[in-house]
């Protein structure tokens, strides 16, 4: 059965993005904090320099294709004109309360080829009809509504797990099924995250995702009727180490394609904060993130909070850039794209190919074709080296992607055997280069 399974449409494509931003900007960015607790004043909230246009450039240099824009975090303070409630960029001076950011930064994506996202906060410590389970859902999917009416097209609608079980004395009941519903039918291309059934949270917000990282998983997703008590009864969380090995799914009646996305910040804050400026992350962190994420099945969610001004920071562009040049530069020239053709792969079979003599190499791309599923379980990765094969590395899981880092090695070919597999796996892409130094600094 689990080698059966296969994404959706629109969860293909998402994982092909490999690289989104995360805009957390809101009141927290001039109160201090990283959670409000919507007793904040809209006055305080002035970016008198904001610039969706520097967002987008900056995060454009850094690679990423989707950015994500906090719409409506915990406090309830709503970046759009909204009808709902009058804690919004309505009632603030900025722009004498004529701005719209969510519509600021729609057209900056549009204008630069960026794919558009959404986070909006289930969790609202302002509205007065939270814990009043009916009138807040109706509440929400209102709010739901305009954002996906009025600004076109949405590649993701980020939905965070947080609140709704009493945290701040209220207890929400969600309707998922409407709210899930609203949202696949005014933008059904668009994924749906942590809380929908088409993305989930890796389970921690370090950057790290699994060694062994299977999109196909007995996990079931929390919008999902019984969801909780199903889950405790099969022993799993998001937490889990393992969600989707044999062992796992041999206790499962049903399978999900629910591939994780790893979310963490440049800064050790969500929100910007001005003396976090000296820890915004090297580029030997973001690179070691990259291939915990992106080269371990998953995709990387790098948030990036805009100044007081309505601005990314200059140290946080320039990070960036460094980051979307490396990624450029490790990807330029690969020793075996001329003569790598897909194949598909029995328990044990493998494939060769020559590289020349002399060759230095510590960097290895794996892809399954998971169109057609998920369905490695472990693979080797050999090199030549004076004649003789010499094991390089070994791993689990490939999924849509794998990266394996190894020190310089001088190697005449390469060899890829699939060790263990679920039926014949389809591998679409190898992948050799020989990546730049990192700078320890």
């Amino acid at each position: 059965m689990a080698a059966r399974l296969v994404p959706s449409k629109k969860q293909l494509a998402w994982q092909q993005l490999e690289l989104t931003a995360f805009i957390h900007f809101g009141m927290n960015t001039f109160t201090g904090k990283e959670r409000g607790d919507g007793k904040e004043f809209p006055v305080m909230f002035n970016p008198v320099a904001l610039d969706a246009e520097q967002w987008v450039k900056a995060l454009k240099a850094g690679g990423f294709k989707l950015v994500i824009l906090t719409a409506k975090h915990h406090d309830g303070f709503c970046l759009w004109p909204t009808k709902t409630t009058r804690h919004s960029v309505a009632a603030s001076p900025w722009k004498n309360g004529k701005g719209d950011i969510v519509r600021e930064l729609r057209k900056a994506c549009d204008r630069h080829g960026m794919k558009f996202g959404l986070y909006v906060s289930p969790w609202d410590l302002n509205a007065v009809s939270y814990g009043d389970s009916v009138k807040y859902n109706d509440f929400f999917v209102r709010q739901l509504t305009e954002l996906l009416t009025d600004y076109g097209k949405v590649d993701e609608v980020w939905l965070d797990g947080a609140g709704g079980n009493g945290e701040n004395g209220k207890r929400q009941g969600y309707n998922w099924n409407l709210i899930l519903s609203t949202i696949n039918k005014l933008q059904p291309n668009a994924v749906i995250s942590i809380c929908g059934d088409d993305v989930r949270w890796v389970g921690n917000e370090s950057g790290r995702g699994r060694e062994i990282e299977w999109s196909s998983v007995a996990l079931v997703p929390r919008c999902y009727p019984n969801a909780g008590e199903r889950n405790t009864e099969m022993r799993l969380n998001v937490f889990s180490r393992d969600l989707g090995g044999r062992d796992v799914i041999g206790r499962a009646s049903e399978l999900f394609w629910y591939p994780s996305e790893v979310d963490v910040s440049i800064r050790p804050g969500w929100f910007y904060h001005e003396k976090e400026d000296v820890k915004v992350k090297s580029l030997a962190e973001l690179v070691k993130i990259y291939f915990q994420s992106v080269g371990c099945n998953s995709s990387l969610l790098l948030n990036v909070p805009p100044d007081k001004r309505g601005l990314i920071n200059e140290k946080d562009v320039a990070r960036l850039k460094e980051f979307g040049d490396y990624l450029t530069k490790m990807y330029t020239i690969d020793l075996v794209s001329k003569s790598f053709r897909p194949w598909t792969a029995k328990e044990g079979e493998g494939k060769e190919y020559a590289l020349g003599k002399g060759c230095v190499v510590n960097t290895i791309l794996l892809q399954e074709d998971i169109s057609r599923g998920q369905r490695v379980e472990a693979f080797t990765v050999e090199g030549l080296v004076n004649g003789g094969w010499q094991v390089l590395g070994k791993g689990g899981t490939i999924g849509y992607k794998r990266l394996l880092r190894i020190p310089d090695t001088s190697v005449e070919a390469i060899r890829i055997t699939i060790d263990n597999c679920r039926k014949e796996a389809n591998i679409s892409r190898v992948g050799v280069f020989l990546a730049p130094e990192i700078p320890r600094k």
